[in-house]
């Protein structure tokens, strides 16, 4: 199975898709007037607009929809005016602002989000934005061509409890290899990690686009696995999560940011040659083909809301506590029942 593949619409999709009715041309603007089915609170340009602040990475290739929902005017078409706030460093520090009233919102990996999540953090997620974004490389010439051949290898990471270091740690636990005392994981700064491996300080390395993908290019090196195969391959790992009281006081506000996210998401994916080169305004130094096959290879028409997206924040809780991430007490059904708000409902 391709997994850039447009698979069969699941209800929740259709669901959605009829919610909203949304189309490829209506998404694409040029002065169209609401459509009939479009949710009631979305307005018109003349009408006034609610501030917002919206954390994003502006570095990362996976907030994409974030600057196309802003270039293309998705967020003053429900009613948005949103100021962006960019967070360089790990994706906890931007959850942190989110719960203590620095932001209203954020786009985040559910990796690095779910045990902050769970130790009590005011901040819900609403919708998945996309899968496909963290990948795992090592050298031809290393004879590792599957996550089985890690084991005794020694593998660089750019942060001991990051995303990517989860991931590949849930998939080496899942055929039998432990993570911890089967693998040795060595941390270096991303943009070192080809170094490392040039090195033969470790035979593997791990991270997320855009990092990864451009390590991968220049030196030429195979990509052994990545976040899009087995059950991954329909699951998503970034995730839109908006502060607890915006939720509970301004539901409509949140409903609103989620529904323009989601809709550029989808504009991404059925253009994304142009949402690379809306992106590349905030990453000037990028070259914008790459960032377009990095878009390609993502599933951005994977972004699950209801239902669907609550059994996947299950999911990962399930796989984080088979690692030791989450404490092994945690019940990972009513753990998604906290941190997951259905705003679309």
């Amino acid at each position: 199975m391709n997994p850039y593949d447009e698979s069969p619409l699941s209800p929740a999709r259709r669901a959605w898709l009829r919610k909203t009715a949304w189309t490829a041309g209506a998404a694409a603007l040029g002065g169209a007037s609401l459509m009939p089915g479009m949710l009631a609170f979305a307005q018109t340009p003349q009408a006034p607009l609610k501030p917002l602040k919206l954390s994003w990475n502006a570095g990362a290739i996976c907030t994409a929809p974030v600057a196309v929902a802003v270039k293309q005017g998705f967020f003053e078409r429900h009613g948005l005016q949103v100021e962006l706030v960019n967070f360089s460093g790990s994706t906890d520090q931007l959850l942190e602002a989110i719960a203590t009233g620095k932001s209203d919102a954020g786009v985040g990996m559910a990796l690095r989000w779910i045990k902050p999540l769970e130790q009590g953090f005011d901040v819900k997620l609403t919708a998945g934005i996309h899968g496909g974004c963290m990948r795992l490389l090592a050298t031809r010439a290393s004879g590792i061509v599957d996550v089985a051949g890690l084991k005794g290898r020694t593998i660089g990471v750019s942060d001991m409890a990051s995303p990517t270091k989860n991931f590949f740690a849930i998939v080496l636990k899942k055929i039998g290899v432990d993570p911890e005392r089967d693998v040795n994981w060595r941390q270096y700064p991303a943009n070192l990690l080809g170094e490392a491996l040039k090195k033969g300080e470790v035979q593997a390395i791990a991270d997320g686009d855009p990092t990864i993908w451009s390590i991968r290019e220049s030196d030429h090196l195979y990509e052994v696995s990545n976040n899009l195969c087995g059950e991954y391959q329909t699951r998503s790992c970034c995730v839109l999560g908006v502060r607890g009281t915006l939720v509970r006081k301004d539901r409509a506000t949140a409903q609103a940011l989620t529904q323009a996210l989601l809709e550029a998401t989808e504009w991404t994916a059925n253009h994304p040659a142009d949402a690379a080169a809306i992106f590349s305004v905030y990453t000037p130094s990028a070259d914008v083909g790459q960032l377009a096959a990095m878009l390609k290879s993502h599933t951005d028409r994977h972004h699950p809301v209801g239902d669907a997206f609550k059994k996947e924040i299950s999911l990962y809780a399930d796989d984080l506590k088979a690692v030791g991430v989450l404490n092994s007490g945690t019940d990972s059904s009513r753990l998604a029942d906290r941190v997951f708000s259905n705003v679309l409902a």
